[in-house]
């Protein structure tokens, strides 16, 4: 499953992690509820479940039992994504802002980097359609 949305947030962050954390919240919520949809069609998943993120920082705030200075407005999502990794449902992966395709929709890229990921994406020319 890939999922991508924007939405505007509902506290101000403070750090870039911050947003990333609760990102990661929202995402493991989403995933949860759609494997919950799937279970109902009797289609069942082996956990855990693989969750991506680009930002190393909101990966070793999962993992940490520490709870950093910057991350008090957090607490909450912090002890839920760590209790969906211990039980072994969620697995978060970090994956490289090079390999993030979805930063092809939130943010201008180098040309490289745009032609890179435009081609790993299953596009038409509508143009070309009639």
């Amino acid at each position: 499953m890939v999922s991508w949305r924007s939405k505007k947030q509902s506290v101000v962050a403070r750090s870039n992690e911050e947003d990333e954390f609760r990102a990661v919240a929202h995402g493991i919520c989403e995933v949860l509820w759609v494997e919950k949809i799937l279970q109902e069609f009797k289609v069942f998943n082996s956990p855990p479940i693989k969750l991506y993120c680009d930002n190393k920082s909101a990966i070793s705030i999962a993992h940490n039992l520490v709870l950093h200075d910057r991350t008090k407005q957090v607490e909450v999502d912090k002890h839920f994504i760590k209790e969906k990794i211990e039980r072994g449902q969620i697995c978060i992966t970090h994956v490289p802002t090079a390999d993030q395709s979805a930063d092809i929709l939130k943010k201008g890229l180098p040309k490289k980097l745009f032609n890179n990921i435009t081609s790993k994406l299953s596009k038409k020319d509508i143009s070309k359609l009639a």
